[in-house]
Formats: C-alpha cells, structure tokens, sequence
C-alpha cells in the first residue's frame, strides 16, 4: 500500500530517471502517458537538497538496438555475454534530439547528472550498475559522500529503469521509495507485474505524496 512520504533533507536523495524525449510522445520508445510524470517530478524537487538525474545515452548501434542485429525485430530477447537482453528500437542516441531531456522537465536544481547505457555492447537500465550486474556507474560513492542514506525513485519506465534503480539502491545499503505517481511504464508482456514482485521482494518501498520532515 503506497502512503505520503515524509522527506528528511538530510538523507534523503530524489532520482529522476530518464525522463527524456524518446521516452515521450512522440518519441523513439515512447511510454504510455509518459509526459504526465514531468509536473510531479517538478513538484517533488523543491522537497530535496540533493537532486540526480539519469540520461540514457546511447552510441549509435548500440547493442541493445533491434537494428544492429540482423533479422531481429524490437522488443525481441537475445543472449549476450551478460545474459539476456530485451531489444528495443533505436533511442537516446548521443547528441541527437531524443536523447535530450523533455524541455518541461526543471533541469536546474539537479546537482549531478548520470548518463548511462555509453558503453556499445552493455546495455544499462539501473543508475547504479550495468545490465552487467558488476560495472558500477559511480552513483553510489557520489550518494554516500553527501551522507544520503535514502534515495526517492521516479521517472521512466517503472518496470525497467527504474526498478532496476530502486533494486539496486537497495542492493547497495540504501532504503529506497518508489514514488508512484511521477513513473509510467512500458508494461510489456507482464513486465510491470513481474517488476512489482521484485521491487516487493528487495524491501523497495512505494509512496504517492510528499511531506517534509517535522
């Protein structure tokens, strides 16, 4: 059951994750509704003093693209050197207009942005790690080092990005709150089902409200 989540600016961190044009109407690999996330996660800024954004930032052919296999299609599954991998159509390709962020989203209180997913043959859905499971993005010591002991999770997709952030989080030592109402999913073939049990099953909290610590 999700309830208000009371926020405490001297631990507390919110994670924005990828909230970028692909991901919006519009886009390359556009989510279900996915431009109703920018005005809460607008909202839910003001509440923190630590702010990180992630940005999917894709090389061109990257590995995870559909495209770069050939007679494969989008959003088919494949085996590579780290185990299987959803593909997805081209999106968030370095420099391009996709990947840039929505131009709605309130960029200016963030104090660090991670960009993910640069790697060619990794893919990378989680702030804190590739699709890997070993190569760390660095977010955890840069967490650590502004004393934040909880992170907020939002953004898009709920069922990939930022599950496997909030999973993460959690692998890492950090309590971690799903903040329902600034994601969206992709939901495919029971993804966002299958992400709920897992999120549940990592302790990974859910909330819908913000309230700051009295």
């Amino acid at each position: 059951m999700s309830r208000a989540l009371r926020i405490d600016l001297a631990r507390d961190a919110l994670i924005a994750i990828d909230v970028q044009n692909d991901f919006c109407p519009g886009g390359a690999l556009a989510v279900n509704d996915d431009d109703a996330v920018v005005a809460p996660i607008n909202a839910a800024m003001r509440f923190f003093s630590c702010v990180v954004l992630t940005q999917d930032w894709h090389p061109p052919r990257h590995g995870s693209f559909a495209s770069t296999h050939a007679g494969r299609a989008a959003y088919e599954s494949i085996e590579l050197g780290y185990g299987p991998q959803t593909l997805w159509p081209d999106h968030c390709v370095q420099g391009t207009h996709g990947a840039a962020f929505q131009s709605a989203l309130d960029t200016a209180p963030a104090q660090l942005v991670v960009r993910k997913g640069f790697r060619r043959a990794i893919d990378s859905y989680s702030a804190f790690f590739e699709n890997d499971r070993e190569t760390p993005t660095g977010l955890s010591g840069y967490l650590r080092e502004r004393g934040v002991t909880r992170v907020v999770l939002c953004g898009l997709a709920t069922d990939f990005c930022v599950a496997y952030s909030a999973i993460d989080a959690r692998r890492e030592g950090f309590e971690a709150v799903v903040l329902l109402d600034a994601c969206r999913a992709i939901d495919l073939g029971g993804s966002l089902a299958a992400a709920t049990r897992r999120l549940a099953e990592a302790g990974v909290d859910c909330a819908r409200d913000i309230v700051l610590q009295h």
